[in-house]
């Protein structure tokens, strides 16, 4: 048998874990570390946008209808222009090809990008095509903000949806009007960076925050070399830098690496007024407070009724009229208290006992924020 300890044992070992909860309980929000690549990019090196005007080929009849959609018929006869085929004027106006959808092609080009690599493009049809599935996408010149060619699309689309019609009905899944190409560009200009230049770099945070750069410069001047970094605000950093390239490359890795308390961010509700999502961080607390939600309905219903003239009348005539019945309902709401919830558990019980559909918590959460019981700030996307 295994020896019970003794009573003073039992009463010190409670007090113990009473006094673990306790601190567990009251115990604010831990800070985490971060790498600082996670929290900031370093200035310059970023992706740039690509777009095009392109024309997907091989449809089978679900392309643009060209009597209304003009430019599709205009882009097929430039192309087979190029090709050395030129069409009469008022043929090329008259081009009937349902195998033909015009179509807006973007891609991201990702910093460093070199000619030759590949990368991923979006195709999405901008006239009245039913659908591009099936289709390919024939040489559609990318071009940047500064209206240079920096990559050239084609390939097969990828489509991930289907459909059928037949006699009146519809069925379809996911949207038949833009597809992928993996890998469908290739590129054939370089985007100079100025990583190179000037003997700083310069670390931009996602996020403002004073709290951050101010920390960040810290920890690189504690582990770099001090005077080596400064914060000019709450998202820049300034760094110093080795002017060889090899040099500032392996400088920069191992900047990427170090790492940093990350501050607590501030309490924030997203809120998505059109889905009806509601996003929470763990930031978020809230005050004691009592809520009253009901529910106003109003129901219209329309009868059609037949009125006839008298046997006796004279020029009279049956007509259909029509008898509305207008009904408005007003649910009773129930004043619920809400206990302070010092933790995102806690909000998360809190809001759910009150019985609120998402589009009646977009209210509540409104009026709770304005009564000054909401410890977050709102944010409408």
């Amino acid at each position: 048998m295994n020896a019970q300890p003794p009573p003073g044992m039992r009463s010190l070992r409670l007090w113990l874990m009473l006094l673990g909860l306790a601190v567990g309980m009251a115990a604010p929000l831990s800070a985490q570390a971060v790498r600082i690549k996670e929290v900031a990019g370093v200035q310059g090196v970023r992706s740039n946008q690509l777009t095009g005007f392109g024309l997907v080929v091989g449809l089978d009849g679900t392309g643009d209808q060209t009597t209304q959609m003009p430019y599709t018929s205009q882009g097929l006869a430039n192309y087979l222009q190029q090709m050395g085929i030129v069409l009469p004027a008022a043929a090329a106006a008259q081009l009937q090809i349902k195998n033909v959808a015009a179509v807006l092609v973007t891609a991201q080009l990702p910093a460093f990008a070199q000619p030759g690599q590949t990368i991923d493009v979006n195709v999405s049809s901008v006239g009245n095509a039913k659908s591009i599935k099936g289709g390919m996408l024939i040489t559609t010149p990318l071009r940047g903000a500064d209206g240079e060619i920096y990559a050239l699309a084609q390939g097969n689309l990828v489509v991930a949806g289907a459909g059928a019609a037949a006699g009146g009905s519809k069925v379809q899944v996911n949207h038949l009007s833009a597809g992928r190409i993996p890998g469908g560009a290739q590129v054939e200009r370089t985007v100079a960076t100025p990583l190179q230049l000037g003997d700083s770099i310069s670390l931009n945070l996602n996020a403002s925050d004073f709290q951050t750069a101010r920390q960040m410069a810290q920890v690189i001047n504690a582990k770099m070399g001090e005077g080596l970094a400064r914060a000019l605000d709450g998202r820049t950093v300034q760094v110093k830098a080795p002017t060889e390239a090899d040099a500032r490359v392996t400088f920069i890795a191992e900047l990427e690496e170090l790492t940093l308390e990350s501050s607590i961010p501030a309490g924030r509700v997203v809120i998505n007024a059109r889905t009806g999502s509601i996003v929470l961080n763990q930031a978020v607390t809230l005050g004691p407070c009592a809520v009253a939600h009901g529910n106003l309905s109003i129901s219209i219903s329309t009868t059609a009724a037949v009125s006839q003239p008298n046997a006796l009348s004279t020029g009279g005539q049956t007509a259909v009229t029509q008898k509305s019945d207008i009904t408005i309902k007003a649910d009773p709401g129930m004043l619920i208290q809400v206990p302070a919830s010092p933790q995102l558990a806690d909000v998360v019980r809190a809001l759910n006992s009150l019985g609120a559909t998402p589009q009646d918590l977009l209210a509540i959460l409104q009026a709770i924020k304005a009564a000054g019981a909401l410890n977050a700030e709102l944010e409408v996307i």
